[in-house]
């Protein structure tokens, strides 16, 4: 659960996982996302920022 200074992230699954690297399909679902349109809120550490990173071109992100 999220402190309430902590900054939070809304991701959501824009792109098909499916045919990509497993360590991007490892990302995904490490975000906790699980089809298309699905979001979610995640805190905003380097170690989410880092998975955001790696598969940004199947994701939208917005502030929380």
């Amino acid at each position: 659960m999220a402190k309430a200074n902590e900054k939070m992230l809304k991701v959501t699954l824009v792109k098909s996982r499916y045919g990509r690297l497993p360590k991007h399909k490892a990302c995904v679902a490490g975000l906790g996302l699980r089809r298309i349109n699905h979001t979610v809120e995640v805190m905003d550490t380097p170690e989410n920022r880092g998975m955001i990173n790696k598969v940004s071109y199947l994701l939208k992100v917005e502030d929380a």
